[in-house]
């Protein structure tokens, strides 16, 4: 057995009498007219960690042996992130961690974006109380530093970094890998803080059929389905469907406000992968999203959509994702990649309209070839960018092609030393040629101890409203002071990776990297001159994100396996010789997956969380009362997962054991949420808000103070079957 499930084809061996055996598609595996003696059956199964128990036969009598086999914890993964190649996570010169579905099993969620919460160093940011955008923080920074691929294309980008991230089916889920730092001299801008690279499962490896359903007391629910089929001999083809939908207001801090906006997602993907004689790589796959999100005051109904008399933000969504890979059939090992996505937006924030289509095609060439002591990669890319909406910065559509090419060698010095050398270059037509050039050394010290060093360029075009979900709300006036330059960045990093296996069988792993990333050109909204406005322009100064994190993995003979991660980190500019914390970044953070597994009763117990430590906040000025600084805050929660009955589990937990919400210590969240069309506020000759009897603390009405989720402790309750 493995995770509940029985493994066919199980290898088995009975050490000193030569025979062998597989088990049946049940697991269960059996050896007949064995001499007595003492003997050692050793089960292995690819991708688990192989397990030998000992045996004493002295009659007739059967011997049961039982074996679980767990993850390989050796931490030897294949992993492509990082080189654009497939190599052993332990040759990679570039740090990459790698999850697994098991991973976010531990604490089920309706989509990617949530998911990794309990990853170190990984933080999902919620940017509007109102309509729950969000992005994902990597390292302290924001969202759209952060570059979100599947299967090494470009998906998520632009518009989609606001609202795609969601109705990725966790049934099509092989793993997800994340390098943190800029990656930006393989894969463009927008890789500045970092990449995470969702690799989805090959349907020649996917099960028959696979559904997952789990429920809450809020009301929400979540379908993930998985169908695997065969065109004759020349296809294999995966299919998966997402379904969630939430849609019961609540509003437990009493503001008329939805606590959580109401849902209604559809999300189908489907893999094709092509057998070839030649066994060459030929994939293709396609997604369509369609999303209908609302949140807003209570009473507000579709027919209110873009007036004045209720505020509602409306948000329909819809999304046409393809993408593929071909290899050439050549001997030499050349690859292309492409991708095509089609984002219509059709939004409204209150009364603001903000109407968007984005089209970003991509094509990428690569040619890996190894002389001698070099492993070479070769590439060019060519990427298309089309770009329209409704607003002033937009007078007419937006169309770009940005041309690239990249080389990097990776070198083996010695048995123990690897170099990589690397560089990009782009053509933006606004902003001219860009480089990126980039170095990274490992160095394996033996086989359980690793260092590596990587340090580089970056850069990152900025696109205004396609990213600041704050400069669409209407609530602040959005000034931009000049013509936005390209951001650049210098980063270095260290990793050092330790593997100790104890006599006993138990396995720890620890992970530490150190950080330095020297930004010039950034771009970080100023919320502080003016309360009612949005500044926008190129700091005049630097800023400068630094740190250092570890990883602990341990897994142990008895069942309990933990996983535990921390991070320091500080996140500053300086401008005018004045240095000053960045707004929503935290000095440090915690994760922590526990798990135990009770044999006899069939059962997993999980217990997961995350810490956060204050951040600094958006308010509304001097007289705003809310803290300036969030608390130290928790996230924890606990699952239980029964799987006596063959291919099912059952789960049920409590998200949020502790109930915590933003609002607990603040008079409110939302600000003026009793006026938010803001038809009561006054203003002075200077156009700042006067303090009144209505209105005390002068303020406006604001979505923006959200550092955390609004939801509070739930139960949940879900059933996974499997098909093998």
């Amino acid at each position: 057995m493995s995770e509940g499930t029985p493994l066919h084809q199980a290898n088995l061996v009975l050490k000193k009498s030569k025979l062998s055996t597989m088990s049946d598609t049940e697991g269960f595996y059996t050896f007949k007219n064995i001499n007595p003696g003492e003997y050692e059956i050793v089960a292995s199964y690819s991708g688990l960690k192989t397990e030998t128990q000992k045996i004493i036969i002295t009659d007739t009598t059967a011997v049961i042996i039982d074996f679980y086999l767990k993850e390989n914890n050796t931490l030897d993964e294949v992993v492509v992130t990082g080189t654009l190649k497939a190599v052993n996570r332990m040759e990679s010169p570039v740090p990459v961690e790698v999850y697994k579905p098991a991973f976010f099993k531990k604490n089920p969620t309706a989509n990617v974006f949530e998911a990794l919460q309990n990853v170190n160093g990984v933080r999902p940011q919620l940017n509007c109380n109102v309509c729950n955008t969000g992005d994902i923080h990597i390292n302290g920074l924001e969202g759209p530093y952060t570059l979100v691929l599947i299967d090494g294309m470009p998906i998520v980008s632009g518009l989609s970094t606001v609202y795609g991230l969601s109705g990725i089916p966790n049934s099509l889920l092989e793993r997800i890998e994340i390098v943190k730092g800029p990656a930006s001299s393989l894969y463009g801008s927008e890789a500045v803080g970092g990449l995470i690279n969702i690799i989805t499962k090959n349907p020649k490896n996917a099960a028959v059929f696979s559904a997952d359903a789990f429920t809450t007391d809020w009301g929400e629910m979540n379908i993930d389905l998985g169908f695997k089929g065969n065109v004759s001999k020349t296809a294999s083809v995966l299919t998966g469907i997402n379904y969630f939908n939430y849609s019961n207001p609540i509003d437990n801090n009493n503001d008329n406000f939805t606590d959580v906006t109401l849902q209604d997602r559809t999300s189908v993907f489907q893999k094709w992968n092509f057998n070839r004689k030649s066994n060459k790589l030929f994939s293709m796959a396609g997604r369509f999203f369609y999303e209908d999100r609302w949140g807003g005051e209570l009473q507000w109904e579709k027919k209110y959509r873009g007036g004045s008399d209720v505020y509602g933000e409306s948000i329909y969504t819809k999304r046409w994702e393809l993408l593929g890979a071909y290899e050439l059939p050549f001997t030499e090992k050349m690859l292309f990649s492409f991708s095509y996505t089609d984002h219509d937006q059709n939004s409204v924030y209150g009364n603001t309209p903000y109407l968007a289509k984005q089209r970003i095609g991509f094509g990428q060439l690569t040619w890996d070839k190894k002389i001698a002591s070099h492993d070479m990669l070769f590439g060019t890319a060519l990427r298309y960018q089309y770009y329209n909406d409704n607003t002033p910065a937009t007078t007419q559509e937006d169309i770009n092609w940005i041309p690239s090419l990249f080389v990097q060698d990776e070198i083996t010095l010695a048995e123990k030393h690897k170099l990589l050398l690397g560089a990009r270059y782009d053509y933006n037509r606004n902003h001219g040629s860009i480089f990126t050039p980039r170095l990274a050394y490992k160095w394996k010290i033996n086989d359980n101890n690793i260092v590596r060093f990587n340090t580089g360029t970056g850069f990152r075009i900025v696109n205004l409203f396609t990213e600041e979900h704050a400069a669409l709300t209407g609530s602040r006036d959005v000034i931009v002071l000049e013509e936005l330059k390209p951001e650049r960045s210098y980063n270095a990093n260290l990793n050092y990776l330790k593997k100790i296996y104890t006599k006993n069988g138990n396995f720890i792993g620890l992970e530490t990297s150190a950080w330095y990333t020297h930004f010039t050109n950034s771009i970080i909204p100023d919320y502080d001159t003016n309360p009612n406005q949005i500044i926008y322009k190129n700091l005049d100064g630097y800023a400068i994100t630094k740190g250092i994190s570890t990883n602990i993995d341990m897994v142990f003979q008895n069942g309990l396996k933990v996983i535990v991660g921390a991070t320091l980190m500080d996140v500053s500019k300086t401008e005018d010789g004045i240095k000053t914390r960045q707004m929503l970044t935290e000095k440090f953070t915690g994760t922590w997956a526990i798990s135990y597994r009770i044999n006899k009763l069939f059962l997993d117990i999980d217990y997961t969380g995350n810490l956060y430590g204050p951040m600094r906040l958006p308010t509304l000025g001097e007289l705003d009362p809310r803290k300036d600084y969030s608390p130290t805050w928790s996230i924890q929660n606990i699952q239980f997962t029964f799987n006596k009955f063959k291919n099912i589990e059952i789960y049920a937990g409590i998200k949020n054991l502790l109930n915590w919400t933003p609002n607990k210590g603040n008079p409110f969240i939302i600000a003026r949420a009793n006026d938010p069309f803001d038809k009561n506020v006054e203003y002075d000759t200077n156009g700042n808000v006067q303090a009144t009897p209505d209105n005390p603390y002068a303020l406006t009405f604001d979505p923006g103070y959200v550092y955390g989720p609004n939801q509070g402790i739930r139960s949940f309750f879900g059933l996974r079957y499997t098909l093998k």
